[in-house]
């Protein structure tokens, strides 16, 4: 006998997500959106979606207390099973709806882990967990003896943004201090942090009544932070299948997400291989899809959708439904992806077969490439990233960070 359809609250303050809304609808539940007025325009899956609301104002500016009163008069005529936090940005409303309206799913407390990298870093460093030698930015002498005794150079990190939004890489203490000083009050929501020269991997997951049950493990080419600083073609690929290196990124993944307390959902994990004493660091986290169009790369490689998959979790956990992952195949696959000059770029001349998906961004030039071979992928992108520089790519000052979370 088929479960009738529960009712699932999903906020997004970033145009993404339709995969999940779309199979969340599939498996016959209600779905309402709530996101930015300032998102009205862009092409949501409209006939998946049973309503959608807009708040006022941008990501930061959203009023709490008038997105409570909102779903609480939503809550009047409908049972809300779920909510669920469709961006980083999201995840201290959802925690915050949750808390307040008793709706069960990640709190305020365990959200923190997820979004805050100065709670991050305590919390994984009292789990025996590697991490980089950090300080907060709240006393004087705390900071003075941090760069007494760490060696430069350092970063100075927003708690609470995106991805390698806002980092500073500062050389000497005079400059740290420099930094710090122009921060004013908003040094409270940064961190010091020292910076490892490695290679940087992700893991991208899926949890079930907490445990791994997929987990995806990557190498950035090109870190987040190396675009963010310098502009450039941002790259990722999979790691070869039984490596030693995918074997210790998935044990460092399931301990982070053990120690943090993560249930259920789509997971975005970060580490660092230290270039000197190969030893993997944990950098960050998230409870949410990979951006930059990494879960179509992880599709390539493993039959696996993870905005699917993760709503289809989410489905069987309100309906006490058994959840099964699809059949997962082996192959390889990456991405490159860049600012490009033409707001359509044309990419017609990028014919191998291999190439399994095309960005569609506006002012963005990006390919997805599959192979059986990882050896035929990595020349792919090695070729493809020096055409991209000669004739796509472009570069556009990062944005100036005037607010914090």
């Amino acid at each position: 006998m088929d479960q009738p359809g529960k009712t699932f609250l999903c906020i997004s303050n970033f145009f993404k997500g339709n995969a999940f809304l779309i199979a969340l609808k599939k498996q016959g539940n209600r779905v309402f959106l709530i996101t930015s007025e300032k998102l009205k325009d862009k092409p949501w899956a409209f006939e998946y979606i049973d309503e959608v609301f807009y708040m006022p104002g941008q990501d930061l500016d959203w009023d709490l207390d008038l997105l409570m009163k909102g779903v609480g008069g939503l809550m009047k005529n409908h049972k809300i099973e779920a909510i669920i936090a469709l961006d980083d940005y999201d995840v201290e409303k959802a925690t915050f709806l949750r808390e307040n309206l008793r709706i069960a799913g990640m709190g305020q407390t365990t959200g923190r882990f997820f979004r805050d990298k100065l709670a991050m870093r305590i919390k994984a460093k009292d789990s025996g967990i590697k991490v980089p030698s950090f300080a907060a930015l709240f006393n004087d002498e705390d900071i003075n003896q941090f760069a007494d005794q760490v060696p430069a150079p350092w970063v100075l990190k927003p708690r609470s943004e995106a991805s390698a939004h806002g980092i500073i890489k500062v050389e000497n203490k005079e400059d740290l201090w420099k930094n710090i000083d122009e921060l004013g009050e908003n040094r409270l929501y940064y961190l010091v942090e020292q910076f490892k020269p490695g290679n940087v991997y992700h893991a991208d997951g899926l949890m079930l009544d907490g445990k791994n049950i997929f987990c995806a493990v990557s190498q950035y080419l090109s870190t987040p932070m190396e675009i963010s600083q310098g502009g450039g073609i941002f790259r990722s690929a999979n790691l070869k299948y039984g490596s030693d290196d995918e074997k210790a990124i998935k044990k460092a993944n399931a301990d982070i997400m053990k120690a943090f307390g993560m249930k259920a959902g789509a997971t975005h994990t970060e580490f660092i291989k230290s270039k000197e004493t190969g030893e993997i660091y944990f950098l960050e986290t998230s409870s949410r899809v990979g951006g930059a169009h990494l879960a179509e790369m992880v599709e390539a490689a493993t039959n696996v959708n993870l905005w699917a998959e993760w709503a289809k979790i989410e489905d069987a956990k309100a309906k006490n439904l058994k959840y099964q992952l699809p059949k997962i195949t082996k192959h390889y696959a990456g991405i490159l992806l860049t600012l490009s000059k033409d707001e359509h770029p044309d990419l017609s001349t990028f014919d191998d077969e291999e190439v399994y998906f095309r960005v569609p961004l506006a002012y963005h030039a990006g390919l997805i490439v599959k192979s059986k071979e990882k050896k035929r992928v990595m020349e792919l992108l090695d070729s493809y990233a020096i055409r991209f520089a000669q004739d796509l790519s472009t570069v556009a000052n990062a944005p100036e960070l005037k607010k914090f979370h």
